[in-house]
């Protein structure tokens, strides 16, 4: 089967997601442009920014849309045949991620812009408000050591000589480099010189192409200097400007290098529907890796619920709730936009999955691309379909590991952000240098099992990273459910969701502790025991708060039921 027919109707499924579904959730929640929103009536200049619908869009998209729905689906797709995966971010990002997002964002719009969190605090105990909020921050913190160890990866990449060979990762670091600072100087522009949008789009954009190129033309020994930066330092570098990125205004860098991200991810978008489209491509993988109905129960890496976990942001993801509710909605302008940048972010992101996840339904189950990382997987994808546009192989594959890297600075900078003020929430900090130091306690810890843990960290990291960024789905999606109760709506839309995720992750943090119970028995490997105690006592962190969570959530509400049945 040609691959540009699955495509098509990818399309067209999720163009009608967006339609019925996302008029059906628009009427449930009331949306009204009359209503003026926090960015408009608390505007700081810092956190509280209206942006236009198309910036914010971009900024949201490239926040959202990072190295979860780009690894996870090809991860997924190599595991368990593309077919598998494909169906759970069909009906994952429809009726259950987006109506996370969309209803994450418009309930923290209707909450002074305030966080997930903050919405907990209005409608149930503070005990449950502080437990929420210590969950998402271990959420964030496991998010943050995953991506900045897997663009540290990147930027030590090793390539055939035809993709630019061991210049290949030294030469995105240097083009990522530059466009940070291209991203600066276009905040600077629009902010302090009333710069057009559209002119800054036309100069920025094609200076953001020239870094592509710039990068792996540097001189030898610039190209040999960033050579010689180990994994382990650049973790470091990267969390260095975590720290930056985190504490200086939205307008500055988070907003306009948002926009540059999206715009590359539109580009990279396109490319590959073109590719997919006319690039002759026939579908040679397995749709199905399973041998037999005992694997499915049984096997080491179970359908149930691996996949869920590991196809993760591509479906649904807690993180955007961080985002919807942490920097999006402080720059919404009126109610309308949160279902196109809600809504339909995810299921734009959706799309980004499936495209990602062609990057190997076209390879033959023998190709030995298939042994090499997902991010080169997929670049490697996306220099083939650039080829189709006559572009040379190494300015492809230049162009394809920037777009990776960029997708995942946008996450990690916003990530960072937003952990520093969930922080900021959870110790009340309040003082003029509370910023400073919730930042750097956020970034402590991914330090900490970054330098001390082997290379390829984000290996470790990814199945709790996908767990509890599942698991905080769920949980935010009870809290939803709560808030649409509390104000006498019905909530069957956010419920029926919300016990799935729930059941399918908290399956998943028990596989994730058997091994640490054979650590304890001297059952596993020595070379094995770091690793498997590392995620056996995060999963065992996250299974407890999860669980004391949902008992005191639903604890308050069969008391609030008895008292009302009472009267």
């Amino acid at each position: 089967m040609h691959i540009y027919i699955i495509c098509l109707a990818i399309i067209i499924i999720l163009g009608a997601g967006y339609v019925l579904y996302g008029k059906f959730l628009t009427k449930r929640f009331n949306l009204d442009d009359s209503r003026p929103t926090p960015a408009c009536t608390m505007t700081d200049g810092v956190d509280y920014v209206p942006a236009r619908k198309s910036l914010l869009l971009g900024q949201h998209f490239s926040a959202i849309a990072a190295a979860g729905p780009i690894v996870g689906p090809i991860l997924a797709g190599k595991m368990f045949g593309w077919a598998p995966a494909l169906i759970w971010i069909l009906i994952g990002s429809i009726f259950i991620g987006g109506v996370h997002d969309f209803s994450s964002l418009i309930a923290s719009v209707r909450h002074k812009a305030k966080s997930i969190g903050e919405v907990v605090k209005e409608h149930l105990p503070r005990r449950v408000y502080l437990l929420f909020l210590l969950f998402i921050w271990l959420t964030i913190i496991y998010v943050i050591i995953a991506f900045t160890d897997i663009t540290s990866q990147t930027f030590k990449t090793v390539l055939d000589p035809k993709y630019g060979g061991a210049g290949a990762g030294p030469g995105v670091a240097i083009s990522s480099i530059i466009y940070l600072a291209l991203g600066i100087i276009m905040g600077l522009c629009l902010y302090k010189t009333k710069l057009p949008l559209w002119a800054a789009t036309a100069i920025f954009l094609p200076l953001v192409f020239l870094s592509i190129w710039i990068g792996p033309r540097m001189p030898e020994g610039i190209l040999q200097s960033f050579s010689g930066i180990s994994v382990k330092q650049w973790d470091v570098i990267l969390l260095v400007y975590c720290f930056i990125a985190s504490v200086i205004p939205a307008w500055l860098l988070l907003q306009p290098r948002g926009y540059l991200g999206g715009l590359f991810l539109y580009l990279v978008i396109a490319i590959s529907l073109i590719g997919v489209f006319f690039g002759g491509y026939i579908v040679s993988y397995p749709a199905f890796k399973l041998t037999g109905l005992s694997n499915i129960f049984t096997d080491a890496k179970p359908l149930f619920p691996i996949l869920f976990i590991t196809v993760a942001c591509g479906a649904c993801s807690g993180f955007h709730a961080i985002v919807s509710s942490g920097t999006t909605s402080k720059q919404i302008c009126k109610e309308s936009d949160t279902r196109v940048i809600g809504y339909g972010g995810m299921l734009l992101e959706a799309l980004v999955a499936f495209l990602a996840l062609s990057t190997v339904m076209i390879l033959d189950a023998k190709n030995p691309s298939l042994d090499k990382e997902p991010n080169i997987i997929y670049a490697t994808g996306i220099a083939n379909f650039l080829g189709l546009l006559g572009i040379n192989e190494t300015h492809a594959m230049g162009f394809a590991l920037l777009a990776f890297s960029t997708f995942v600075y946008d996450t990690l900078d916003v990530c960072t952000r937003l952990g520093r003020m969930i922080l900021q929430e959870l110790a009340g900090w309040q003082g003029k240098y509370s910023h400073y130091a919730a930042t750097f306690i956020t970034l402590l810890i991914p330090l900490a099992f970054l330098l001390t843990t082997r290379e390829k960290s984000y290996l470790v990291a990814w199945p709790v990273f996908g767990t509890s960024n599942q698991l905080l789905a769920s949980l935010t999606l009870l809290m939803i459910s709560v808030w649409l109760m509390q104000t006498g709506r019905s909530a069957l839309y956010a419920i029926i969701p919300m016990i799935f995720m729930m059941l399918t992750t908290l399956w998943s943090l028990i596989l994730l502790i058997k091994p640490l119970t054979d650590v304890v028995n001297g059952k596993i490997s020595p070379e094995k025991i770091t690793d498997a105690t590392i995620t056996g006592v995060a999963a065992v962190v996250l299974f407890t708060l999860a669980v004391w969570l949902i008992g005191e959530t639903l604890n308050v509400l069969l008391f609030r039921r008895k008292m009302k049945n009472a009267k």
